[in-house]
């Protein structure tokens, strides 16, 4: 990220209230939803202390837009979204090159993510480790990489995995197994 002031926005969406951060460069830390905007803004501000609020640029303004309506159901790319994250890890910048990929209810797992890298699925824990520490969620989506066999994971936003379940079935992902068809009479 460069040493450039920060700014902050904090935003209803039908979610909750979001938060966004950006620099001359781009956005650099997005906040999933909480139910107050005063939450939000304390954990923007937790890892942004020298942020002020400020007028969005016209690209952070359209991002705001895409992410109300995201939250309210429709289909959104993030992929065009500028952002600065600042000093990176090399091989955490491709996972998340490659974890912007992830479409619109796609899924893919941690350890496929570490082979599409060509660095076999034993790195898995790295790729864990980046979603860990993605700096803008939802923009990144982080949300759409899951453990192995498909199970739900862990997820370091507010709601944890409760989170990750209810942005992936907004999505239309079935997490949980289908139904069956036919019902077992019980004696």
């Amino acid at each position: 990220m460069s040493e450039t002031r920060q700014y902050y926005l904090i935003f209803e969406t039908a979610g909750g209230f979001c938060g966004i951060a950006w620099n001359d460069i781009g956005v650099t830390r997005f906040q999933l939803p909480t139910k107050d905007a005063g939450s939000t803004e304390r954990l923007l501000l937790r890892r942004l202390p020298d942020a002020r609020p400020g007028t969005p640029t016209p690209e952070v303004i359209d991002a705001v837009a895409a992410v109300k309506r995201y939250f309210a159901g429709e289909e959104i790319d993030f992929s065009g979204v500028t952002l600065d994250l600042g000093e990176q890890d090399a091989f955490f910048e491709q996972i998340y090159a490659a974890a912007r990929q992830i479409g619109w209810g796609h899924t893919t797992t941690y350890g496929a993510l570490a082979k599409q890298l060509g660095v076999g699925p034993e790195a898995a824990r790295d790729v864990g480790q980046a979603m860990a520490r993605n700096p803008v969620a939802l923009i990144i989506p982080c949300h759409r990489v899951l453990a192995a066999g498909g199970k739900i994971g862990g997820f370091s936003a507010p709601g944890g995995s409760t989170a990750k379940a209810r942005m992936l079935e907004l999505e239309g992902v079935q997490l949980a197994p289908p139904k069956p068809v036919q019902q077992s009479l019980e004696f």
